[in-house]
Parts: structure tokens; sequence; C-alpha cells
């Protein structure tokens, strides 16, 4: 076997990054922080083959260097690795079982009815950034609170703990903790979503959090794999421990990935006046703006993990059974066999912008609409409020996040 990669915990470059793991192999050995063994999935044919291959499943209980012991709970990534019981982790009945209950609040009949409440909220923070600037961090300021809004709204969070929340999340996705640190935060967040569990137990209310809870005796399972309805009943309740694990995982994909989306949208239309002048004259659609920046920067860069549950063969690579497969999003979005020879460049022209960036087969992100939704409410109303909007710093100074798991910036400073 050839030396695996060794991917850099900082994120300091993603698409370079991304560039050398799709030129060693479909499928390549890398080394993750700490000295964690892995494999990698850096092409889009690859991907779509392995992330419905029945061998690769979600239960760490097949992960073998973590069962001997090899792999630390104070291993920065462990809750990522290891995010609780949920439909993230699970397979077969007990995902389609789990997956069914979040379905019914992410249909496309139920997303397209939040647009007015969307509207709404980028209206207000637009309002409050004219106030603020001229120049902010568009980020801190508009990226952020738009979808964390949304998706506490949707889980009757009050405002005040928004920020809390976020603070928590941005250091469950960094790389740079030290080991106390890891089980710090993880404890916090249990402690959050746990505390709301019980309070929408004690207390139900008309949210997401509560219809959870209270769902479940015959449900059937309305989002199947990419969204298409699945005729198989599904029943049982979520227990506490899987309501919890539950609402992690709404939150995070919940926020982070339309953050994420926003930022690297707006940046790449900043730094590509080109591009900006296509959509702002009609002749390309601010859809094709979102899903070319899906494709060009996938707001997860690197999702863990997979374990093989017997040796896996693909193209010159073996997966021996028990290893953890990473999916490369960085690597796979500029694949020039499913993108062409223009792959690594940003062009909303682009024909074929058919990307993975929401995962692909049963475990394909069920609120992927909600996302797109956000994004193409929240990008046309920026610039159509703020016209000359433009980066108050050199491209070069712009800071990346420092985690290999999303794809972001630190900060995006703008002169409004």
């Amino acid at each position: 076997m050839t030396a695996p990669i060794v991917m850099d915990p900082l994120a300091h470059d993603n698409a370079a990054e991304g560039a050398l793991l799709r030129a060693a192999g479909p499928v390549v050995p890398v080394e993750l922080m700490g000295g964690v063994q892995g494999w990698a999935v850096t092409r889009h044919a690859a991907a779509r083959d392995l992330l419905t291959d029945p061998r690769l499943v979600k239960s760490a209980e097949h992960w073998a260097a973590y069962q001997r012991g090899e792999v630390p709970k104070t291993w920065p990534l462990i809750g990522l690795a290891l995010p609780g019981r949920s439909m993230v982790t699970t397979d077969g009945a007990e995902h389609r079982r789990l997956r069914a209950l979040i379905a019914q609040a992410f249909t496309p009949r139920r997303t397209e009815l939040m647009r007015p409440a969307v509207e709404k909220i980028t209206a207000e923070l637009l309002d409050r950034l004219a106030e603020s600037g001229p120049v902010v961090d568009l980020k801190t300021a508009f990226a952020f609170p738009l979808p964390m809004t949304v998706i506490g709204s949707l889980l009757g969070l009050p405002e005040a703990d928004h920020t809390y929340v976020r603070e928590l999340y941005e250091r469950f996705f960094s790389s740079v903790k030290d080991p106390a640190e890891v089980q710090k935060t993880i404890a916090a967040l249990n402690a959050f979503v746990e505390d709301l569990v019980a309070k929408r137990r004690e207390r139900p209310g008309d949210d997401l959090a509560s219809a959870l809870l209270a769902a479940g005796t015959e449900v059937s399972a309305a989002g199947g794999v990419d969204g298409e309805a699945d005729s198989e009943a599904v029943s049982g309740a979520l227990t506490d421990e899987e309501a919890a694990a539950t609402l992690r995982v709404i939150i995070a994909a919940g926020h982070e990935t339309t953050v994420n989306l926003i930022t690297n949208a707006v940046r790449a239309l900043l730094t590509r006046p080109d591009q900006l002048a296509l959509v702002r004259s009609g002749e390309v659609e601010w859809a094709a703006v979102v899903e070319e920046s899906l494709r060009w920067t996938p707001p997860t860069s690197n999702f863990l993990f997979r374990f093989a549950m017997e040796d896996i063969a693909y193209g010159d690579a073996v997966i021996p059974r028990g290893d953890a497969v990473l999916i490369s999003y960085n690597a796979i979005g500029r694949d020039p066999a499913q993108h062409g020879i223009t792959a690594e460049i940003f062009d909303v022209t682009r024909e074929s912008a058919r990307h993975l960036s929401f995962g692909h087969g049963p475990h394909v992100c069920p609120g992927a609409q909600l996302a797109r939704l956000e994004a193409l409410i929240a990008l046309p109303a920026l610039f159509e409020r703020f016209p000359d909007l433009q980066l108050s710093v050199g491209e070069s100074e712009l800071r990346p996040s420092p985690t290999m798991v999303v794809n972001s910036l630190r900060e995006l400073p703008v002169r409004l």
C-alpha cells in the first residue's frame, strides 16, 4: 500500500489538498491529525458507488482502530466521528425510522411554507447591516444569523441562545482543541440538547423539537433516498438519547451548511466581477450561483466517517475490514471527469452542475432544500440592497476556518 497522504487539520488550502487527493486515485489512504488512519473517497463516480455500498456502514462498532483503543475519546474530531445514535450513525431499518421522523419537517411543501419567514428574517438582517456599516463582517452579521434564526425558530429556541449555540458548534467543528476542550465542548452540547428535550417533554410547544418527540407510533417514511417516498412503514418514537442526538444533527446541519454556502457564494462573486455581472444582468439565474458554489466550495470539506464491514476493493485500492472512510467533498466537487477540464474554475454558466455536496444515497441531507431556499432568498436580496458591495480586504487576506471538516472563512469583511 502506498504511504498515506497527511491531511492538513487546519485546512490552509482546501483546493490544493483536494487536487492532491484526487490525483492520488479515487480511493486513497490518508492520515488525519493525531496519526489516525483512514481512507478518502476523492472522485465523483467513486463517491456515487461507495455512498450506496451496503458494506460501508455508519456504526462505529465496526471501526477497528477505535474498538482497539487506538483512537482516544479525546481525539479532537471524535464528536464528528462518533456523534451519537441518530440517523447519521445508523443504517437499514433503524436509519429509515429515524430519518422518517425528520423528513416530516423537511418535505418540499413544508419547506416552501417557510419562505415568508425566511424573507422576513433576511429583510430584518439587511436593515441591521445598513445601520452598522459601512464595513462589517458579513459572515457574523448576516450569513450566520439567517440560518441560525430559521433553525432556532423551527426548534423554538430563544434568540438569546443563538450566539451560545454558534460558539459551541464553532468549537465542535474546529481542529484547534486540546484534549480537555474536546470533552468540555461535547459535554456542553449534550447538556444543551438534553435540556431542550426535557423541556419539550414536559411542555410541548408548536415547534420541530416537540413534533419529533410526539411522532413515531406509526410513521410513514416520507423521505426515502434522495427525498423520494418510501412505502415502508416505520414505527417507534424517539428515545431521549435518540432525540438529543437527532437535535444535535438538525442544529449543526441546519445552520452550518447554509452559513458556509452564503459566505462562499458571496466571496466567489465579489472576487469574480464578471460572474457577478452575469447574474445581475439576468443572463444567469441565482440558482446557478447556488449550485456552482455548492460544487466549487462545498460547505462540508470532508465528512467523517463510514466503516468497512469487510474488505472492499475499488480500483487499485483495497479498504480493509474495520477501516474508516471519509468522503472528501472538497476533492469530489472539482473532479474533471464529472465537470470537465474547467472544473477548477468558478463558472455560473456551467452546463453540468450536478454535484454531490449534500451527499448521495440513503444518507443524503434531508435539509438540502431548506439550505437552497435560504441561499436563494439571501443572495439576491443582499446584492440588491447593497449593489456596491465589495471586499474590504484583499482576497489573499481572507483566512480559512481552521478545520478539515467545514469549508468556510473565519470572517468575510466587506464594505457595504
